[in-house]
């Protein structure tokens, strides 16, 4: 079956029906249920809770608890780099922004514009510069965190569909990551501005970040900005930025500069929060 048809379904669905009831669900205690649900969860994905700073999962009081679990001090320590990665998943795609297009899946691309909810001349920052898409898969560790230290010039929510973000509909969905919900988050980095966005899906039902809290919901419906003064907020590098209540995807974007990324870093490559990204080229 080709991946257009397999993702059909999901033009059907009624996916922001989906997405309210279960993010209803996941944020209600709901006592010896909730336990059983996590359990079952565990076990279908195989999430390794040796790492969580609770492993036990009748600690978690919701399921969004769970999801968005901390992990034990030194599960992820952090590497020498000028980029660390922010989370834990896989490569989706890496590579050169070519021109102002971002490549997707094999004939599937996008531009840097569209992803930023269509401001012409923050994109333009990007153009022939560098992109990382990293999926968190629902075994993964759902946190994200600073790739370097960066200074909050800029927050975007831009309202967008709500289709699944896995490899499978990133192949048959056209221009999947600029369509779907996100909130685009825009730094000043020691080497320039960079822009970090959290791309919703189905199920996913809202995202946050550190200094703001829970973004959506509200769904509002139309786009929304909030600009913050220099210094206002200020994270170092691998401090948490935001999270995720059940999973999605993560788009890096870099501006044109000498940035070379990490060898091993290729399609369906696991990853870790924490290991090296990328070094930038004097």
């Amino acid at each position: 079956m080709s991946d257009r048809l397999a993702v059909l379904p999901q033009y059907l669905l009624p996916k922001r029906a989906l997405t309210q009831w279960a993010g209803r669900f996941a944020s209600v205690p709901r006592g010896a249920m909730t336990t059983r649900v996590i359990e079952r969860f565990i076990r279908r994905y195989g999430v390794n809770m040796s790492e969580a700073a609770h492993p036990e999962p009748s600690y978690y009081q919701t399921f969004n608890d769970f999801f968005t679990r901390e992990l034990r001090p030194g599960a992820r320590p952090l590497a020498q780099a000028d980029l660390i990665c922010p989370v834990d998943g896989a490569i989706s795609q890496c590579g050169p922004i070519i021109g102002s297009q971002i490549f997707q899946a094999k004939g599937h691309q996008y531009s840097a514009e569209a992803l930023l909810g269509g401001d012409a001349s923050e994109a333009a920052r990007y153009e022939g510069g560098h992109f990382a898409t990293i999926y968190l898969s629902p075994k993964d560790y759902h946190r994200i965190h600073m790739p370097c230290e960066g200074v909050l010039r800029r927050m975007i929510y831009v309202p967008g569909d709500l289709f699944s973000v896995n490899p499978t509909t990133a192949r048959g969905v056209p221009g999947l990551f600029a369509r779907n919900e996100r909130v685009v988050c825009l730094f000043d980095g020691l080497k320039g501005p960079f822009a970090l966005v959290l791309v919703g899906a189905t199920i996913v039902g809202s995202m946050a970040t550190a200094w703001h809290g829970v973004v959506n919901p509200p769904r509002l419906g139309a786009l929304k900005t909030w600009d913050y003064a220099p210094g206002q907020v200020s994270l170092k590098q691998g401090a948490e930025m935001g999270r995720f209540l059940l999973g999605s995807t993560v788009v890096l974007l870099f501006p044109r500069s000498g940035l070379g990324f990490n060898p091993a870093w290729a399609p369906a490559a696991p990853v870790r929060m924490g290991e090296p990204m990328g070094q930038f080229r004097a």
